[in-house]
């Protein structure tokens, strides 16, 4: 899984010893692991902005054609010394042994989310990059960033998260001038590294429409991420107050999923503003803070809440 010289070697196993040490505990897999992660840290951490997955299998709330290839990628990655080296794969696939895909959809539909349930699953860092920060108008610029980039990623096995890929993977134009043609080519270089690294890179994109089809076909996975269902905004409302929160009786989930239309990063929000409201109120989370943040987060949008959409619970508008 970790691609590491015999110098970082060294330093993994002083660094796992000295805590076992401290502890009088043995020295396991699982600390050797850890070690592996806190000493390839670094030099992505000055390139990219590391998440620290907190998310599980528990807290996506997807349709089965969403989260079963979330599964199958978890268990490439999780297999692939199996396939490739046991097997025999590697002998005849010199290429495209990195493991790529794309998540689409929506802002708010769980795209990051279903990142970090991957990294935690794999027990990898994960690292988010913006592609819009990385592409630069100076020529050549963009392939030196990005095999910086690529360059201590593939000592971590860290899964690489791509953001707003469409600002790189768009359509691509006619070569008319000199800008063009090396566009074209910061893009053909960026596939050539998603094929060639040993880690896991997901590129994320709002607008799907606008990527180039010959690129899209180049990857191994395209997960869809839909606007959540009835059912599924259920299933966000009813998980989404930690345990700890205190929430009153009068919260009426199955009317707040089937009223309103609106994302699971949305619904993340309004719960969110909803805590804050009820512990400056002294007291419980209440249908009426929750009323009051799902309009502040309707106005963020540049939507109009509407006493019709509330029904019975029209009286608690602001």
């Amino acid at each position: 899984q970790f691609n590491l010289n015999a110098l970082t070697v060294r330093a993994v196993v002083a660094h796992a010893t000295a805590e076992t040490d401290a502890d009088n505990a043995p020295l396991s897999h699982d600390r050797l692991w850890d070690a592996c992660l806190a000493n390839t840290r670094p030099r992505l951490d000055l390139l990219a902005q590391r998440i620290e997955p907190k998310a599980t299998w528990d807290d996506i709330v997807l349709p089965p054609d969403a989260e079963e290839p979330l599964r199958q990628i978890a268990a490439q990655v999780a297999q692939r010394h199996r396939v490739y080296d046991e097997w025999g794969f590697r002998e005849r696939h010199s290429r495209g042994l990195g493991i790529s895909a794309l998540f689409s959809g929506e802002s708010g539909t769980g795209k990051t989310m279903a990142a970090e349930v991957l990294a935690n699953e794999l027990r990898l860092n994960l690292y988010r990059i913006d592609l819009s920060a990385v592409v630069s108008k100076y020529i050549g610029e963009t392939e030196k960033n990005l095999r910086r980039l690529f360059a201590a990623a593939e000592e971590s096995a860290a899964v690489l998260f791509f953001d707003e890929a469409d600002a790189l993977f768009g359509k691509r134009s006619e070569v008319k001038d000199a800008h063009d043609r090396y566009a074209n080519v910061e893009t053909s270089y960026l596939l050539q590294r998603l094929e060639e690294t040993n880690g896991l890179a997901i590129l994320a994109t709002n607008l799907r429409q606008n990527l180039d089809e010959a690129f899209t076909r180049r990857l191994h996975y395209i997960v869809e991420f839909p606007q959540p269902a009835v059912a599924e905004r259920r299933r966000i409302w009813s998980q989404i107050w930690p345990d700890k929160t205190p929430c009153a009786a009068d919260i009426d989930l199955d009317f707040l999923a089937e009223r309103l239309e609106i994302t699971g990063g949305v619904i993340r929000n309004a719960a969110l503003r909803a805590a804050f409201l009820a512990a400056a109120n002294g007291g419980c989370v209440n249908m009426t803070h929750v009323v009051t943040a799902v309009q502040g987060e309707y106005r963020k949008m540049g939507r109009l809440l509407f006493e019709q959409d509330l029904g019975p619970y029209a009286h608690l508008l602001q």
